[in-house]
């Protein structure tokens, strides 16, 4: 049975939980002497073997990669799933696969649970892009303290203690919307910053450089309106419209979320198309349509495709050469307009 035994199986057999089997079997505090003997008779009993020490014995051979995705739909879905197939391509030709969860929420608790589900699948190293929550954070830090590495992609979980970051240099995107916005109102509000779910360490952080830059410039902050709306048409569509009602004289609008027809469609419907002015992150076909015909005056890309595939690659040479990641967050900002989009 050597090896074959689960944490779940040693801890139901010792009848304490999974965390407390995980903290006496890396020799962590907290755990009393009565749990800490009946969980390593447990172990012995069972056989089992911890996965890290697993992984480490059977080396790079039939290497199993994880790689975590946030509840996000749309342009990111599909852009991730291209860096998926690319990654794939490019692994299983050297014996490596990958194991993939989807977040249906941005629950901290489902986005452990599949961290959960790719460890015990055998996961010897991970890319995530989760919720920025503490539990989430502490769970990847446990891992990187027992030398499983661990990638974030597009969102940073900057307290984890992660080996590298792979996506665009968020804040210093939103500081580049800023200024482009200061220039197209002229300096004067109103302005609605439409963000996306501010649970996410990338969507703080594009909002934080946005509203940093405009303070600086000497924007009047009192004429700032942000709103969440958690890249969800519906609720983008609702936020815009509100705005545009209560604020007449809206002069632009920083779409740092994905739903940026939603947000076109309720100017249009309000009969301000051209008058208010739209700057928004990534690019598609829809938003270069919307560029086309002067909806959106700005956009500022970055390559999802590459952020999804490249951990995944950084991982298996981690693992295989034990060179260090090394890809720093992407600080060139380019920015779209109708005139280069070809």
């Amino acid at each position: 049975m050597k090896g074959k035994a689960t944490i779940q199986m040693v801890a139901e057999r010792a009848g304490v939980s999974r965390g407390t089997v995980d903290r006496v079997l890396n020799g962590r505090p907290h755990v009393n002497e009565e749990a800490r003997r009946k969980v390593l008779e447990a172990a012995e009993a069972l056989g089992y073997v911890p996965l890290s020490q697993r992984r480490q014995e059977e080396g790079p051979a039939g290497l199993t990669l994880g790689i975590l995705l946030p509840n996000w739909e749309g342009q990111f879905r599909a852009e991730a799933a291209r860096g998926i197939r690319l990654a794939r391509a490019e692994l299983e030709e050297s014996g490596v696969r990958v194991e993939l969860r989807r977040c249906e929420t941005d629950g901290e608790a489902e986005a452990l649970g599949h961290l959960e589900e790719l460890w015990a699948a055998g996961a010897a190293g991970f890319a995530v892009c989760a919720v920025d929550g503490p539990s989430v954070s502490a769970w990847v830090s446990a891992r990187v303290e027992e030398g499983i590495p661990c990638v974030t992609f597009n969102s940073d979980l900057p307290e984890s203690g992660r080996l590298n970051f792979v996506g665009q240099d968020v804040r210093k995107a939103g500081r580049v919307a800023a200024g482009l916005m200061y220039k197209c109102v002229s300096g004067r509000g109103p302005v609605l910053a439409a963000a996306g779910n501010l649970k996410f360490h990338a969507h703080r952080q594009r909002l934080e450089g946005f509203r940093e830059r405009l303070e600086e410039l000497g924007f009047p902050m009192k004429d700032l309106v942000v709103r969440e709306t958690f890249n969800d048409y519906g609720r983008t569509l609702e936020a815009v419209s509100q705005t545009l009602e209560a604020l007449p004289e809206l002069q632009g609008v920083y779409m740092a979320n994905f739903s940026v027809a939603a947000c076109c469609d309720a100017i249009s419907r309000a009969g301000r198309t051209g008058q208010v002015h739209v700057l928004c992150h990534d690019i598609n076909d829809g938003i270069r349509q919307l560029l086309r015909v002067g909806a959106v005056d700005f956009t500022i890309p970055q390559d999802m495709e590459s952020q999804v595939c490249v951990p995944l690659l950084l991982l298996r040479d981690y693992l295989r050469k034990k060179s260090p990641p090394m890809v720093p967050a992407s600080g060139h900002i380019g920015i779209l307009c109708p005139e280069n989009l070809d």
